[in-house]
């Protein structure tokens, strides 16, 4: 018989008056008051008899134990584990589900805390700017050193007693620089405050001045205002400005010789923990590209620096013949501007060429025709000459590298530009342009 029809079943005779009988039951393959079809021979609780306790019976929709009233997992600590499936290779259970990645809960919650985490980022970095530069020139010093630090190693000296040596020699320079520019700078200033009284005493006896004075009083208004009780506290602010600006640098240079001497010490560790970031099918590339990012970097800056000091010997020498005062800290000052590329030179040139116009006047034209025939021999024979084994840039990437690196962080940027545009232009060549042409 079809599984889908009811078979009535006779029901006992019962002993009521009214012949009344029992209601019919159907046997178990009906629905009303059988057992559902696909159960024939189960219980409730599934094939067996009924599940152990705190279990979970597949039938019944996933409730703990089968039934309401089974052991709670939150304060039943072997349902909590029986459930979770622990045991000794999984004391905390077994993972369950992953999240659903596309909730679009979870997409807007991790955009919103990308966003977050970015802004958070760009707070720091524009708060820390001038602390991130003096580590940047630290960085680029210690690159700049290294290459000597290898070279007194390779001659039997251990690393600590070269890294001293170089940074002694470092500091010193710094050292000298400022002892040879600022008592100039204290005197003159000193002289110049001293000989203003001497200065507006010509300035009457000058008949075009005399004529002004006659009509606009120029004289008189210049007097009473040195005069007044306004100049002190005028010049006690600017003293006041000139000796913090003076103290910053101190203290942002000294901060900068630290920073470098860790820096060099500890070289070759950074470059080991920064090649160790790199994915292991890729670490030796990168440790290539690496190494020769960092000597194309260090041979530019120790040839910047070589260059440097031919100028200021140059000039030191000059200057001296010539008897222009001040020719140490001149020279100096030369030095330090012919680092930065591409104007540094010329900016050295004119500063020197003003004061010798100061001296007389052929002493300062042939301090400036001095200076022309220098940057045509420096460009052409010196430079290519201590350049051409450590950076090879496009010159008009050079020209815009030091444009946005001098809008950028100024004079340090300008300094970094071209190494750093040496470093892109490696990486452009050996790892973007091949990736594009395979692709």
């Amino acid at each position: 018989m079809d599984s889908g029809t009811a078979r009535p079943r006779p029901a006992a005779a019962t002993g009521g008056s009214g012949g009344a009988s029992a209601p019919t039951s159907f046997d178990v393959t009906g629905a009303p008051g059988g057992i559902d079809p696909g159960g024939i021979g189960k219980s409730a609780s599934g094939p067996g008899g009924p599940p152990p306790a705190g279990g979970r019976d597949p039938s019944d929709g996933g409730k703990v134990g089968g039934e309401p009233g089974g052991a709670d997992p939150i304060v039943d600590q072997e349902a909590r584990r029986r459930e979770a499936g622990a045991d000794e290779a999984n004391p905390f259970g077994r993972l369950g589900r992953p999240w659903n990645h596309r909730s679009p809960f979870r997409i807007g919650f991790s955009a919103s805390l990308g966003v977050g985490i970015a802004y958070l980022l760009y707070q720091a970095v524009v708060n820390a700017r001038h602390q991130l530069v003096l580590v940047a020139v630290a960085a680029f010093l210690a690159i700049g050193l290294n290459p000597t630090v290898s070279r007194l190693e390779r001659m039997g000296l251990r690393r600590g007693v070269a890294v001293g040596l170089v940074f002694l020699a470092t500091a010193g320079f710094f050292a000298l620089f400022g002892s040879a520019l600022l008592p100039p700078i204290i005197e003159q200033s000193t002289k110049f405050a001293n000989s203003i009284p001497d200065y507006l005493h010509d300035l009457q006896r000058n008949q075009t001045i005399n004529s002004l004075d006659r009509k606009y009083h120029v004289v008189d208004k210049i007097t009473s205002y040195l005069s007044s009780s306004s100049i002190g506290s005028t010049a006690a602010e600017s003293v006041i400005g000139v000796g913090k600006a003076l103290a910053s640098a101190f203290f942002d240079g000294l901060t900068v010789l630290i920073l470098t001497l860790y820096f060099l010490s500890s070289f070759n560790n950074i470059k080991r923990t920064g090649y160790r970031l790199m994915p292991r099918s890729r670490r030796a590339r990168a440790a290539l590209l690496g190494d020769e990012i960092l000597s194309r970097v260090g041979g530019y800056l120790a040839g910047a620096f070589v260059i440097a000091v031919i100028a200021g010997t140059t000039t030191l020498i000059w200057l001296s013949i010539l008897g222009v005062p001040y020719a140490l800290a001149l020279a100096l000052v030369v030095t330090v501007t012919d680092v930065i590329p591409l104007v540094g030179a010329t900016i050295g040139a004119a500063l020197v060429t003003i004061v010798a116009f100061f001296v007389s006047l052929p002493v300062g034209i042939a301090t400036g025709i001095f200076y022309l025939v220098y940057q045509q021999a420096e460009n052409y024979l010196i430079y290519p000459r201590v350049m051409k084994r450590s950076v090879d840039v496009n010159p008009a990437a050079a020209i815009v590298g030091v444009l946005i690196g001098g809008a950028l962080l100024g004079i340090v940027g300008a300094l970094l530009a071209i190494p750093l545009t040496a470093a892109l232009q490696l990486i452009l060549r050996e790892v973007v342009l091949p990736r594009q042409d395979s692709g």
